[in-house]
Order: structure tokens, then C-alpha cells, then sequence
């Protein structure tokens, strides 16, 4: 197995700290809204991860946490006058039950902030014991330059640092790059009793202090969205290296960083200005699931993917395929996985290379037509082991071709065959032709007679 290291920032041979047991920790989301196809495309690429480890190795634990303290849902609640609890409950219910539909299974522990407030101060109290941290006005900060390491992962410098700082400049802060451990809290805002007065704590503090709880120090991979490169992972690194890992050492907090590209739509970054973010709810509203899934896994997970409707398309199509072929291949016999070699599924072996093994599924499907009886066991087996790792055609056939005609636009269909026949009235043959190849991209085929024309779903 092999990953890219964000942190050497080169390819590296996964080695575990313990063959019998991999620890895996990755960001997850701010519950105040509704989940995009950002959050989706974490949970999904580091879902598959765990898939193919868990296909090497005996056990692997998996945390992924639930970030329910911070400004956004603060404010969140005081714009709805409701309770901070009923948001971040809602939220994370939502959270949870759009990802189980694309397949993600759930992590083995998510903890959520508000749980380890006691090891966020423990971890603050060490911090500053250590004179890594410092109390003002009621904050405390961590003191940047007394971390030489600081910048190692994102390979920022001190200037670069400082720009890209998502910390106000504040009088209170002795350097320009400290960023903020603990916060104090109004009347009107979530608190918790510490040294330093009610306050909460700062973003960053949370995931040393859940990683270092559910998993220990040192553990093996940790991953993310890019954009937490800097500063959240940097800051992650130097908390934990300066209070219980060493300091000395950035990998006796993690051995193994990894970060999947960002999610543009239609070319452009989402935004709410642009009015283009594409929330998972509604796209499961009109796609199954593996359909989403499938189409996030199509780009290199450390690339970006563009998400349009000719991805989707292109994922609806190949899971006809699949779905297809695996019903023809029902009755065979598969060959058992102790004769069968990792060379089909090598890709994911390679830095989770997925389009590599949608690469070799597309020609499994052109060769199966072709192959004789005696091969068919190792295609399916290939094509069975391959489609559990990246957890799609988990459905039977029968309901995936059910879910199919429930998707069908009738009105759009009868539509656009209307427009087909008056193009034929008047010799537009191009536009019927183009028509025609319209209602093929949604999996309708037409049939013309003399009674009229009759269309039907591809199946």
C-alpha cells in the first residue's frame, strides 16, 4: 500500500505502527447547515480508504469527529432563537443519514466537541505549563515561535503564515501567527468553567485532544479536506507535539497526513454568493446514492473534481453496466479470494488510485462479452471484490432497475417526444436525431411505429 504523504509531499509505503491494528482519524464537519458535496467527497474518499485497509489488515479503528462548538453555529441558533443543542443535533442526524444513502459507513467513534471539554483544558493547562501557551485577557494562545516545527505540513513561511492566519490580529497577542487555545463567553453564548474564566475552546484545540483520547499517540493517518492543511492541521501539530507527543518530531503525533482536492461546480468554487452549492440532500433527491458516490470517486481523491451532469451521467452509465453484468453473472460460481491476486484492485493500492480501478472495471465489462466459460469465475471475482471496496452496486438488481423507473421525468419524456415529432412534421431531422440522443443520455429508448412512438427505460 502505498499514499501520498502530505507531509514529506511525496508518494510513501504505508507503514504501519502496528500491522494488527490501524488507527485512522479524519476532520469532519461544522454542524450548523445542511451538508454540500464537499463534506460528501471527505466522507466518501476516506470511507473507501478504510475500506482498502480493511481488506489488508486485521482491524482498523476509525474516528471521525463532529465539530458541534463554534462561532458559525452560534450564530446559527441566535438568528433562529433556538437552542445551540437543537442545531447541532438536528445537523449531525442530517449528517449522518446523507452519507449512510452514499454509502458511507459509519465511523467506528465520532466524538463530538462538546464531550471533551475536561481533555481540551488538560490539554491547554500542559500547553502552557510547557510555556507553549499563554493567558490574556481571558484567551489563551498558543505562542507560535516557541514551536520551531511550526509550518512542516503546509511548508508556509513566516510571512505566509501570518497571511493565511484565519485569526484576527488582536492587542493581546504576543506574535502576529498565535492563534487562540480558549475564548471567553458571554451571557449570550456557550460556556464552559476553566481556569481562565467561562469560556470555549478554540477550533483547533478539539481534534488533538480527541484524536490523542480515541486513538493514542502516535497513530497513522490523518486525514482531511486541503483546505485544513493550514491552519488547522499545522496548529494540530503543534499542540500535540508540544504537550504529549515530542516536540521534537512531528510524526510522534501522526505518522501519515492526507487530504482530498476541493469540489468545484461547473468550473467555479462553491459559494453562497455564486449560489452554486450543491447540497447533498438535494442531489440524493433526484440520484441514488452510489450514483454520487461512484461520481466522487471518478477524479483522484488529491485532485479536484468538477462536479456537472456529464459526471453523474458517466456514473449512471458505468453502474447500468455493473449492475448488468453482475445479474448475467449470477448463477456462476466465483473463484474463492485465497486463489485470486490483487493485480484487478492494485490501483486502490496505489495512493487510492479509484480512477485507475474504474479504469479496469470499464474493460472488465468490454472483455466479459468476449470471455470464455473458464474465466468467468475470476470476472466475477474481481468484479465482486472490487465493487465492496469502493462500496457501489450494494443494491439488488431488482431494486436498482425499481429506483430507476421511480426517477423517470414522465412529463419531461412525453415533452420532448412531442417536440421530436413536430421536428419530423417539418424535416428538422437534426433536432429529432438530437432529441433522440437526449432521451438515450436519461435512459430512455424510444420506439417509432404506425400506432406513434413508444419509449421505455434502458435497461
Amino acid at each position: 500500500m502505498k499514499i501520498f504523504n502530505t507531509h514529506s509531499g511525496k508518494k510513501e509505503e504505508f507503514v504501519p505502527l502496528d500491522p494488527k491494528h490501524i488507527k485512522i482519524y479524519a476532520c469532519g464537519p461544522t454542524v450548523y447547515n445542511y451538508a454540500h458535496i464537499g463534506n460528501a467527497r471527505m466522507a466518501v474518499v476516506f470511507d473507501t480508504l478504510v475500506r482498502v485497509l480493511r481488506d489488508i489488515y486485521p482491524k482498523v479503528t476509525y474516528v471521525s469527529n463532529i465539530t458541534d462548538i463554534d462561532d458559525k453555529i452560534i450564530d446559527a441558533a441566535n438568528e433562529l432563537n433556538v437552542p445551540i443543542e437543537e442545531i447541532t443535533h438536528k445537523y449531525t442526524t442530517i449528517y449522518n443519514n446523507d452519507m449512510s444513502k452514499l454509502l458511507v459507513m459509519a465511523p467506528d467513534i465520532q466524538p463530538k466537541a462538546t464531550e471533551y471539554i475536561p481533555e481540551m483544558i488538560a490539554l491547554i493547562c500542559d500547553l502552557i505549563d510547557k510555556n507553549h501557551a499563554y493567558e490574556k485577557d481571558g484567551h489563551v494562545l498558543f505562542h507560535v515561535p516557541s514551536y520551531e516545527n511550526y509550518g512542516s505540513l503546509s511548508k508556509r513561511n513566516r510571512e505566509e503564515q501570518i497571511a493565511g492566519s484565519r485569526v484576527e490580529i488582536a492587542p493581546f497577542k504576543k506574535d502576529p501567527a498565535d492563534f487562540v487555545l480558549w475564548k471567553p463567553s458571554n451571557e449570550k453564548q456557550p460556556g464552559w468553567d476553566s481556569p481562565w474564566g467561562l469560556g470555549r475552546p478554540g477550533w483547533h484545540t478539539e481534534c488533538s485532544a480527541m484524536s490523542e483520547k480515541t486513538l493514542g499517540l502516535p497513530f497513522d493517518i490523518h486525514g482531511g479536506g486541503r483546505d485544513l492543511t493550514f491552519p488547522h492541521h499545522e496548529n494540530e501539530i503543534a499542540q500535540s507535539c508540544c504537550s504529549s507527543a515530542d516536540i521534537s518530531n512531528p510524526k510522534s503525533y501522526v505518522n501519515y497526513w492526507m487530504h482530498n482536492g476541493f469540489v468545484t461546480v461547473n468550473g467555479e468554487k462553491m459559494s453562497k454568493s455564486l449560489g452554486n452549492i450543491s447540497l447533498v440532500k438535494d442531489l440524493i433527491d433526484i440520484n441514488h446514492g452510489e450514483v454520487i458516490r461512484l461520481a466522487l470517486l471518478s477524479s483522484h481523491y488529491r485532485q479536484a473534481l468538477d462536479w456537472n451532469d456529464n459526471v453523474i451521467h458517466q456514473s449512471k452509465i458505468l453502474l447500468d453496466k455493473l449492475y448488468n453484468v453482475l445479474n448475467e453473472m449470477k448463477d456462476i460460481n466465483s473463484l474463492e479470494d485465497k486463489d485470486l491476486s490483487n493485480e484487478f484492485v492494485s490501483p486502490l493500492f496505489d495512493d487510492l488510485n479509484t480512477p485507475g480501478l474504474i479504469a479496469n472495471l470499464n474493460k472488465l465489462i468490454k472483455d466479459y462479452h468476449s470471455a470464455s466459460e473458464k474465466e468467468l469465475p475470476i470476472f466475477k471475482a474481481n468484479l465482486t471484490r472490487a465493487i465492496n471496496l469502493i462500496g457501489v452496486c450494494q443494491s439488488s438488481y431488482e431494486d436498482w432497475t425499481a429506483q430507476k423507473n421511480e426517477n423517470v421525468d414522465i412529463e419531461k419524456i412525453n415533452n420532448l417526444i412531442e417536440e421530436r415529432l413536430e421536428a419530423k412534421k417539418i424535416k428538422d431531422f437534426i433536432r429529432a436525431d438530437q432529441i433522440r440522443q437526449d432521451l438515450l443520455d436519461m435512459d430512455i429508448e424510444i420506439k417509432d411505429s404506425q400506432e406513434g412512438t413508444e419509449w421505455s427505460v434502458k435497461q
